[in-house]
């Protein structure tokens, strides 16, 4: 691995560096990628028009002596010669003026060259005079103007091989200072403009373990100093935006100690800020779609961490809403661990389910989300122990006033009725798949208390979401038909597109009401049973309907599983559907 300059690491790193190291962005919530354009361009401008500025000043002060001149000659009728030539020599100097230097490869070519030998210089005075800054500040002070001439670089996206071929990233990989033009270089929409200069540029970076050194860098700073809590955000930012362009990196920047950093800032016992909430944004993309950070996560004992941190908000509500949407990304970050089975191991045995418990019955804006995550934890065969804890934690006390009665108060949290609703049934779906025995039994009991009317809702569930199906449905058919008689291809896109619409409209809602029901028809209890057959023919209801919506169902079950689970859990579906 590299070792990183010396460059500023000394007490004298905030005097020295205000002007090259870091930037001071909004420090709130995510920032809006197009302002941040919008802002480096104009900083460009700002340091490309210097010349023009210097041009402005000496017209107006041309106009106005030629005001004055003007004056005097509606006065007097005659110019003074001396003003004249004056004014002349004036406007001779200011055509005289260069015109600011085009920026092009031959350019960008001679500024990193310059670059090159100045951070050279740089490092062998610092290492000839260690204990005299006097002696290297000039030199540190030319240093720091180059990488400011530099960030013009990151509007010529095209022009970032000069970079890697004249060996540039090496070089300001070495140094502490170079934050934000990296920030700049990386920003998501100029690497878009070029994808070619992007992904050389990203290559070299990860080829010179960028992540590994700006964690480095990350753990040197000290946040309270202003400067540097901003030095940390912007290189948050250098890395979400590798992330955005390369998805495929997350693994790497993770085992390069970036998980871990991430896990001790979130636990920090410090004040909430802009820092922690871009932490846990970061965290919840890292784990997205991704079983090796997940797993990496569950070995440093991450689960903990997270539900630590989610246990504040058990009794109280986010003061802001910058905290509330880091509230929210714990809780995402947390669902994505509970796709690994080791994970939900790890979430039972941290108590997470007494935790998500709690948070259902307190009814604060947690709830929603606690709610997702008991549902992530318990889906599948892997989620059978939880299940069973869940019973005996008197959660059942918990989940079912939820399936009764849809909370109104949800649109704090941006939850729909439909999610609510959906999770609540996944939920009940997954402990009638898992549960055994004793626990079963007093699941089962539940539907029949108060004269079935747990049975009751079910059925108004069902032909509420029925309704909705079946309503896009017949859209969907015409929209086909209309396809057809102009002579349109239904192709593949276009049955995920209407695929996706039926989902919209509460097709898998749908589809685990239904498996709820053939399962409480196959309980053993005829209560049950007769219950649900009443109200489905007292409503107009067809059996062969909800067979067909379970037989779409098993076909589309244990997507990423092994096919001897698939089997085995068809088999076991179509057994339940055939006896309904």
């Amino acid at each position: 691995m590299p070792q990183l300059s010396l460059l500023f690491v000394t007490t004298t790193q905030t005097r020295y560096t205000t002007g090259a190291g870091i930037t001071e962005p909004d420090r709130g919530a995510k920032r809006p990628r197009a302002e941040e354009k919008g802002a480096a361009l104009g900083d460009e401008e700002s340091r490309g028009g210097k010349h023009q500025k210097g041009h402005g000043a000496r017209y107006r002060e041309a106009a106005s002596l030629a005001i004055e001149i003007g004056g005097e000659m509606r006065e007097n009728e005659e110019m003074n010669e001396e003003k004249k030539i004056i004014l002349e020599k004036l406007l001779d100097r200011d055509e005289e003026e260069p015109e600011a230097e085009p920026v092009d490869e031959s350019s960008v070519k001679k500024m990193i060259l310059t670059f090159e030998k100045r951070s050279y210089k740089n490092q062998e005075l610092r290492i000839k005079f260690p204990d005299s800054p006097e002696k290297f500040m000039e030199s540190e002070l030319d240093l720091n103007d180059i990488i400011q001439e530099m960030h013009v670089i990151a509007t010529i996206p095209e022009l970032y091989h000069l970079l890697v071929e004249l060996h540039a990233v090496q070089s300001l990989l070495g140094l502490l200072t170079v934050v934000d033009l990296l920030q700049e270089l990386t920003d998501i929409d100029t690497l878009h403009e070029s994808e070619e200069g992007a992904e050389v540029l990203i290559d070299a970076l990860l080829e010179g373990q960028v992540v590994a050194l700006l964690v480095q860098n990350m753990e040197r700073l000290d946040e309270t100093v202003k400067e540097e809590g901003d030095g940390v955000h912007n290189t948050l930012a250098i890395i979400e935006n590798m992330a955005e362009f390369r998805p495929g990196l997350c693994t790497e920047a993770a085992q390069q100690g970036l998980m871990q950093w991430l896990l001790k800032r979130i636990k920090a016992k410090m004040p909430f800020d802009a820092n922690k909430l871009y932490c846990s944004e970061i965290l919840a993309i890292l784990l997205q779609n991704n079983d090796n950070t997940r797993e990496l996560l569950g070995e440093m004992d991450g689960i903990d961490v997270l539900l630590q941190q989610l246990s504040v908000f058990k009794r109280h509500n986010p003061s802001t809403a910058e905290e509330q949407e880091m509230m929210e990304n714990l809780f995402d970050a947390l669902c994505s661990c509970l796709m690994l089975s080791a994970n939900r191991e790890r979430f039972l045995r941290g108590e997470g389910l007494q935790l998500m418990n709690l948070m259902l019955r307190e009814k604060k804006i947690s709830r929603t989300s606690a709610l997702k995550v008991l549902d992530h934890a318990m889906i599948g065969s892997e989620g059978a122990d939880n299940c069973h804890k869940f019973v005996d934690i008197l959660g059942l006390r918990t989940i079912f006033p939820l399936f009764m009665k849809t909370p109104k108060k949800m649109k704090k949290t941006g939850t729909s009725e439909k999610e609510h609703e959906e999770h609540v049934c996944s939920i009940m779906a997954s402990m009638l798949r898992n549960l055994k025995s004793q626990q079963r039994t007093r699941l089962h009991n539940k539907f029949t208390e108060n004269d079935c009317e747990k049975v009751d809702r079910l059925m108004e569930l069902y032909f509420k979401y029925l309704e909705g199906v079946q309503l896009a449905d017949k859209r969907i058919e015409g929209e086909k038909h209309e396809m057809v008689r102009r002579g349109e291809i239904l192709d593949d896109d276009m049955e995920d597109e209407f695929y996706l619409r039926r989902l919209d409209a509460g097709l898998f809602v749908l589809q685990l009401i239904c498996y709820i029901m053939v399962e409480i028809n196959n309980s053993g209890i005829s209560q049950l049973q007769q219950r649900v057959h009443q109200i489905l023919n007292l409503r107009g209801g067809s059996v062969k309907i909800v067979r067909h919506i379970m037989r779409e169902y098993i076909e589309s079950i244990g997507d990423g599983k092994s096919e001897e689970y698939k089997e085995a859990e068809r088999k076991r579906i179509m057994d339940l559907v055939d006896n309904f």
